[in-house]
């Protein structure tokens, strides 16, 4: 275990020096090696280094598309003790790049387990260090800003750190990146699967045929949106990212649904916006989460801005602006509408506890809400999933 008790070390700190038995390794763009043990697949990958406080749920996190071109410092020590399983996913694969955890992977220990969570993550082709010091790490992101880096797992131990190092400085970073387009269906299709339960697992094909039909928009959604779509009664159609308008009409939708997904909420809007204007200039009612609620504010002329650290976790506090209500919500952003850009007709609903940032908004012309946080949990609490029903039973 020499790995695990190695410190980080900094740039200009001399020659870099290996731990004995080190196998992983997680190189920042500002010249910060960080060593560990390898896990899961072997290789090698570029992205941002963020980090999620949540205490459960990481198979649902590893697998949110809105993690895609990110590397995951977890900062709870038991990542993996619960194995992991075919259920808890929230995409047909995992889209974040890899993992660094502090304790090393345990043999699974949960009655709902088929397989260890090192054995998923190699099955997955992604990457995980174990033997870190992950406080060190989040305070590091806290106080510095979110890093691009590369994280590296090699059997052999074997690594060119010259060469990580040069991926990590070359890597453009999230801004300016449109992965919705990337990481978005490719086709329309149906959804009617429901909510989980202890007794029955995933409630399949219990959608409601006769409900008012709600068109999904892609932009890298999470399963559980749409399990809570059909819970709250609707019937629901996916459709990519870069559906048109006209297409989009052509499903007679009574609403329309914005997802979540990665990336930079600015370059996804250059062929979502006008898109969104359409629609809300159609008077058709929408509800938009994470991205989607970005998008819904770009679509009113708002803006929006790349945060330091982001907002990710299951733990993070936001008052409703309505009646002063707390609720504890999932997150997971790493950019956030500029409450101080939004329009006379777009009202701000929610902010964060934590710093103040805008969580929530609504029009006041046009029957449109968003939400910053994930009210579908997955992992996390359910505090809002009452914005589902809201959605659903006001559409005719």
């Amino acid at each position: 275990m020499a790995a695990a008790s190695a410190p980080a070390q900094s740039p200009g700190a001399g020659p870099i020096r290996q731990p004995e038995g080190a196998t992983g390794v997680l190189v920042l763009a500002d010249g910060s090696v960080i060593w560990g043990h390898g896990f899961g697949a072997e290789g090698v990958a570029v992205g941002e280094v963020c980090f999620n406080t949540a205490m459960t749920g990481y198979q649902e996190v590893i697998s949110d598309p809105s993690y895609a071109g990110q590397i995951i410092n977890f900062t709870f020590p038991h990542i993996g003790n619960v194995g992991a399983n075919n259920e808890d996913i929230e995409s047909a694969n995992p889209h974040a790049l890899g993992c660094v955890v502090r304790e090393p992977i345990t043999p699974a220990a949960n009655f709902r387990a088929q397989k260890r969570f090192d054995d998923w993550m190699k099955a997955w082709g992604r990457i995980g260090i174990s033997g870190v010091d992950t406080r060190a790490l989040t305070k590091r992101i806290r106080e510095a800003g979110a890093p691009n880096g590369v994280i590296a797992h090699n059997k052999a131990g074997q690594f060119d750190i010259k060469k990580l190092l040069s991926q990590a400085k070359a890597w453009p970073g999230l801004e300016g990146m449109d992965l919705a387009s990337v990481i978005s269906a490719t086709q329309n299709y149906s959804w009617d699967d429901g909510l989980w339960t202890l007794s029955g697992g995933y409630a399949v094909h219990s959608g409601n045929a006769h409900g008012p039909h709600v068109v999904a928009i892609d932009y890298g959604m999470k399963r559980n949106i749409l399990r809570n779509l059909v819970a709250a009664g609707a019937r629901v159609t996916v459709v990519p990212a870069t559906a048109t308008f006209d297409e989009i009409m052509a499903l007679k939708p009574a609403g329309i649904f914005l997802s979540n997904g990665p990336g930079d909420p600015a370059a996804t809007g250059v062929h979502a916006v006008p898109t969104i204007q359409k629609i809300l200039n159609a008077g058709l009612p929408l509800f938009g989460i994470c991205l989607g609620h970005q998008l819904l504010g770009l679509a009113v002329g708002a803006k929006t801005l790349k945060m330091t650290q982001g907002h990710r976790g299951a733990n993070h506090p936001v008052k409703r602006l309505s009646d002063g209500r707390v609720e504890i919500t999932s997150m997971n952003h790493g950019f956030a509408v500029d409450t101080a850009t939004l329009p006379a007709t777009a009202r701000p609903t929610h902010i964060s506890l934590f710093d103040g940032t805008l969580c929530g908004l609504e029009l006041t012309d046009r029957p449109a809400f968003s939400v910053q946080y994930h009210p579908e949990a997955s992992p996390g609490p359910q505090d809002s999933q009452y914005l589902f029903e809201k959605f659903v039973g006001g559409l005719k």
